[in-house]
């Protein structure tokens, strides 16, 4: 298992967003996809930064907000998510193995890596889930052989 690597793993199917993207926009891709984190990214796809459901949740305003539900609104829409993303996220090669990516993740303290190629273009993203189903798979696969 040790020996397993990321790009057999990782889901390649990502759905990225630019610095410009907007809150509520960011917000309304990751229900919509029943996501928990977005890549993004610049013009050219390299890698700049990640946000989180986590991030967007900090940056909502709280209930006890003296702003009225238009004043907040208005506020929200125009937040972008350049402002609360996470600048230069920790990233893992498509070619490291899983136990690489588990450590990383766990040293970090993060759930998810973003995979990218030798330009930083992502290609990936690998999560705690995409671990936790290799896990799984080939503990079943160990007991039913």
């Amino acid at each position: 298992m040790k020996q397993e690597l990321v790009k057999d793993w990782m889901s390649s199917d990502v759905i990225t967003i630019t610095p410009e993207t907007t809150l509520p926009e960011a917000h309304q891709i990751m229900k919509n996809e029943e996501i928990r984190r977005l890549p993004v990214v610049d013009q050219v796809g390299r890698l700049v930064g990640i946000v989180s459901i986590g991030d967007i949740r900090a940056a909502e305003p709280s209930p006890a907000t003296s702003l009225s539900i238009w004043e907040m609104n208005y506020l929200l829409s125009t937040l972008k998510v350049e402002k609360i993303m996470t600048p230069e996220p920790h990233t893992i090669r498509p070619d490291a193995t899983i136990a690489e990516a588990a450590r990383t993740m766990l040293e970090h303290r993060i759930s998810g890596l973003p995979v990218v190629d030798q330009e930083h273009h992502v290609i990936g993203i690998i999560t705690e889930s995409d671990i936790f189903s290799m896990v799984v798979l080939h503990q079943w696969s160990a007991e039913h052989a």
